[in-house]
């Protein structure tokens, strides 16, 4: 089973709240959202296979090539483990592909979704950087090919401190490991096509940042074709915007939550 870690809050009955990382990242990125969140809900923090804490799993149990159904099916796992029957899910980047996939899986465990820094289609840019991800990732090192994503991704100065994040935490990956995730951006066109053309009822907020040039343009389009969907564009901002501007993305989220009436009426959060 994944590695992950529990955070209680002291009412017996409070929600959950899901944080799921990207590729090459793990739980630790979320460390500006612990203390607050914590306040008002249960929290899981789940380390991807591979990634964190859970990097050691990947020799013993997962041998096979990586689907996204076989990723998702691992946070599931960890759910119904804790017996969480019912959860609010944050992602980032990657992870918010597997929050998407979990809804369509199994949509009786998420109350609602927060997409950060979300991955709705890859544009041209993106798909030739997959490509030549593709061409190099057998003989190159996995690090120069991270490093130079993560200046794609993430290119401006103010983007410094979330790209030095990014790296470092890709270095806790083994090569191998590193080259599973990649096979699978094979899955990820056809995909994302079915996620755009087919919205899920369950509410939904998009969280991007100003700067995320490659991925903003087609989320501001998914956003303005779903009804249960609503888009936050933080100014000066790019891909982690967790990391860059995290007050401001606590509060939003706390506010969507509380704004849509997610949390029924015996799990009302107490106001700020």
């Amino acid at each position: 089973m994944l590695n992950y870690n529990i955070y209680r809050n002291k009412k017996s009955n409070s929600p959950w709240i899901t944080f799921v990382h990207g590729a090459g990242g793990s739980s630790s990125i979320w460390f500006k959202q612990i203390r607050f969140f914590r306040r008002f809900f249960n929290i899981i923090l789940i380390d991807l296979r591979g990634h964190g804490s859970s990097r050691n799993l990947s020799s013993v149990k997962y041998k096979s090539k990586y689907t996204f159904d076989d990723v998702t099916n691992d946070i599931i796992e960890v759910l119904d483990f804790e017996d969480i029957k019912k959860s609010h899910f944050v992602g980032i980047s990657l992870g918010t592909i597997l929050i998407r996939k979990l809804a369509e899986l199994s949509p009786k465990y998420v109350l609602s979704m927060v997409m950060a820094g979300a991955i709705i289609e890859l544009n041209f840019r993106s798909r030739i950087l997959m490509h030549i991800g593709n061409l190099t990732k057998s003989f190159l090192p996995y690090m120069w090919i991270y490093k130079f994503f993560a200046f794609i991704v993430m290119p401006n100065a103010n983007h410094k401190d979330s790209r030095l994040l990014f790296v470092r935490e890709a270095k806790k990956l083994y090569r191998k490991e590193f080259i599973k995730w990649y096979k699978l951006t094979s899955e990820i066109i056809p995909l994302l096509k079915i996620f755009r053309k087919v919205e899920i009822k369950i509410p939904t907020l998009y969280i991007m940042g100003s700067q995320d040039y490659l991925f903003l343009p087609s989320v501001k389009e998914l956003v303005a074709k779903h009804s249960f969907s609503k888009l936050l564009v933080f100014p000066k901002c790019g891909h982690l915007v967790n990391i860059e501007k995290p007050d401001l993305f606590n509060n939003e989220i706390l506010s969507f939550l509380k704004e849509r009436l997610i949390i029924n009426s015996k799990h009302q959060v107490d106001s700020i």
